[in-house]
């Protein structure tokens, strides 16, 4: 008779807590997870073993059509339920538990409270009842076809921006997109709240703040408080603030400080006559910005309260630039202190608010400016896996976040060494006790006055891979997420919000996770580069999937012309990032490989005449034809959604961003070629207007045949 194996209790803590047994690599090996990593992972997530559980499950999400809820409760025999629902109303039972609560009826979908009362024992669960699959628009649903243009908001030129793009060029563009392309959306960077110090503090995608979004995209010229503000008007007319507007305008790149310095003085005067003539009036106006303030509520109080600390404390310490080196009576939201201080300097507090209000203001107006226009999807939004460790969201809700670890990337091809993105993993035990109210916000802001919404890294659903502190990145292991309810509170926003997902699902994908995504409703993400056989080729275009958006690069990736030129190669070589001359001379050999095996695909596909020259793979210089036959190859795969990044469409050489370089690349600063008036009279961009829309004629007849 075999005896039974012991239990590993070091083990079975770290399943509880998430923390996988091991994982396997890009190379194929399984890496398991060392008990001396196990115990640096349960050190700041504490054993689950030694925790009480409560009284009853802290959260329950479940499908609508998988009712009625049964609620895990510790407890037998009858308990007292009341049940209030997202609209206020209240349903009461009398009800037996046996382990559990079995509810006597459906519920609608939304977020509701459940109270089970059992004697002088109490506990509550917040109910999520969600749809099954996020929202697709009706014509995608019917298998239709779609197309649209990627840009970077910031990169926008106009003649009346003021430095940076704003949602006053945004409309321009949509003029561009909706008249000469046909397009059916506009793809933009992140939005969000950012520091706008340059270079650490530039990025889209390590926002100080998932909620709130950068004022550098207002409009001054189009707030309605400056026609009634002379003190902003004279300044609007002043030479030397002209000069520093035409400076910041004609200037090579984005100057994220002198462009946010210069808003803020007019954001300021604006205020100022807000405060006088609105709020003391209480005009509709003043109106409308209070009810915008109670229903942010929390949040934004608390972003706010950030934003002025944050300015208050570097003006009188200029060496102080983050919160983790503010006075430590300040580094606690809810301190006595941060009280006091939001008392005292409460107009400033409400500048803040007011600011965020013009935002999502302009924001409306373009969505609504772009559906009326004809741009069926609109504004297609992101979503940022990282948030700045010294931003505001870690300042105000610091127990949602698990100090003591890195969120980062196993070794790859592309990082032998692994990669540490130095922020911190999500606390998912802290979520889910909080009802996943934090992370229905980030779904809700980010998707909200928008058609679509990218998620990137969408992978964090289900797992991510931790680096404990004194660890490198060769060293991690991967922590899973509650993916399941996640991906209902997805589909729940996604509805509400009238807003399709797609999860970008680059880089190691378990099988399970993307069969979990598409029964979930979210598109797949596809990239040009990336879709290859077992043997290295490129994926035929009608091997791609149909349920997901295809693409041929993103903002970390070479342009189509810079990698056909190698340009993003000579750059990383230029600035040193090669440890030696032989892993240059291998990425330029991998390169010409890579533009062999695509160039075959395009010919093969019929994308390319037969006899277009076979050296043309080797060229230096993306030529139109093969410029075009790209575009063409993926407008004929039968994925919904085909993007064309604005960079690939004026054949630009240079990348957004460069991984692995801060001060030493302009990443996030480069603007667009044309502007987006010169995007109706420029001959290349009308030429540019005409290839697009010829392939778009062409996967619109390859989708009407593939629906027949």
């Amino acid at each position: 008779m075999t005896s039974p194996v012991p239990a590993d209790p070091l083990a079975e803590a770290a399943r509880a807590a998430g923390i996988v047994d091991g994982y396997w690599d890009i190379g194929g090996t399984y890496r398991p997870t060392s008990d001396q990593l196990r115990r640096a992972l349960l050190r700041p997530l504490g054993d689950p073993a030694r925790t009480a559980p409560p009284f009853c499950d802290p959260a329950l999400v479940i499908a609508e059509t998988r009712q009625p809820a049964v609620i895990g409760a510790r407890t037998e025999g009858p308990v007292d339920v009341a049940v209030r629902l997202e609209d206020s109303s209240e349903r009461r039972y009398r009800l037996t538990a046996d382990r559990f609560v079995t509810l006597p009826e459906h519920l609608p979908q939304g977020y509701h409270d459940v109270v089970i009362r059992d004697g002088a024992r109490e506990g509550r669960t917040r109910l999520i009842v969600c749809p099954e699959r996020a929202w697709l628009p009706p014509a995608l649903e019917k298998g239709e076809r779609r197309a649209g243009v990627a840009v970077s908001l910031y990169g926008l030129r106009g003649a009346n921006t003021w430095g940076c793009g704003d949602f006053t060029a945004l409309r321009g563009l949509i003029d561009w997109v909706a008249e000469d392309l046909g397009g059916s959306y506009i793809a933009l960077n992140p939005l969000h709240a950012i520091h706008n110090r340059q270079p650490y503090n530039t990025s889209p995608y390590l926002p100080s703040s998932s909620y709130y979004r950068n004022f550098l995209y207002l409009d001054i010229d189009r707030v309605p408080d400056l026609a009634a503000c002379p003190a902003a008007t004279a300044l609007r007319g002043h030479g030397p603030a002209l000069a520093e507007i035409e400076a910041c305008n004609n200037a090579e790149f984005v100057e994220y400080e002198r462009v946010a310095q210069l808003k803020l003085r007019f954001l300021r005067l604006l205020w100022d006559r807000f405060q006088r003539q609105e709020l003391e009036a209480g005009s509709e106006r003043a109106a409308d910005f209070r009810r915008y303030c109670g229903a942010e509520g929390d949040l934004l109080d608390s972003f706010a309260t950030y934003c002025a600390l944050d300015e208050y404390l570097h003006s009188q310490d200029p060496d102080v630039w983050i919160w983790p080196d503010w006075p430590e009576e300040f580094r606690d939201p809810a301190s006595p202190a941060v009280a006091r201080f939001r008392e005292r300097h409460a107009p400033v507090v409400d500048f803040f608010k007011y600011v965020q209000w013009l935002v999502d203001s302009q924001a409306a107006e373009a969505q609504a400016y772009a559906v009326e226009k004809g741009l069926e999807i609109g504004l297609f939004h992101d979503l940022p896996l990282a948030t700045d460790r010294c931003g505001s969201e870690l300042w105000a809700h610091r127990a949602f976040f698990v100090e003591g670890c890195r969120v980062g990337s196993p070794p790859d091809d592309f990082a032998p060494k692994g990669q540490d993105w130095a922020f911190p993993p999500p606390n998912r035990d802290a979520h889910r006790a909080d009802g996943y109210r934090l992370f229905a916000e980030t779904i809700r802001k980010a998707a909200r006055h928008g058609g679509a919404l990218r998620i990137d890294h969408v992978m964090r659903l289900f797992r991510l891979y931790w680096i404990p502190d004194g660890y490198d990145a060769t060293e991690g292991a991967y922590v899973r997420d509650y993916h399941q309810d996640l991906l209902g509170v997805l589909a729940l926003e996604s509805h509400r919000n009238k807003a399709m997902i797609v999860g970008e699902d680059l880089g190691t994908i378990e099988p399970y996770m993307r069969e979990a995504l598409d029964a979930a409703g979210v598109l797949s993400y596809r990239l040009f580069y990336f879709e290859k056989r077992g043997d290295g080729s490129m994926q035929p275009a009608a091997a791609y999937p149909d349920r997901a958006l295809v693409s041929s690069t993103t903002h970390d990736l070479p342009t189509l012309a810079g990698f056909w030129s190698g340009q993003d190669i000579e750059t990383r070589r230029e600035l040193g990032l090669f440890p030696d001359h032989d892993s240059y001379r291998q990425a330029v050999w991998f390169r010409a490989q890579d533009k062999k095996r695509m160039f075959d695909a395009l010919r093969d596909g019929g994308f390319l005449h037969p006899r277009y020259p076979e050296e043309a793979a080797h060229w230096p210089v993306l030529s139109g034809e093969l410029h075009d036959a790209i575009t063409g190859f993926l407008a004929a795969t039968p994925s919904l959604l085909m993007t064309v990044n604005q960079e690939d469409l004026t054949k630009e050489v240079h990348q957004q961003n460069l991984p692995g370089t801060t001060w030493q690349y302009p990443n996030w600063r480069r603007k667009m070629s044309f502007t987006v008036e010169e995007l109706r009279t420029n001959p290349r961009a009308r030429d540019m207007a005409a290839m697009f829309r010829n392939r778009l004629a062409r996967e619109k007849r390859l989708g009407a045949q593939a629906i027949s």
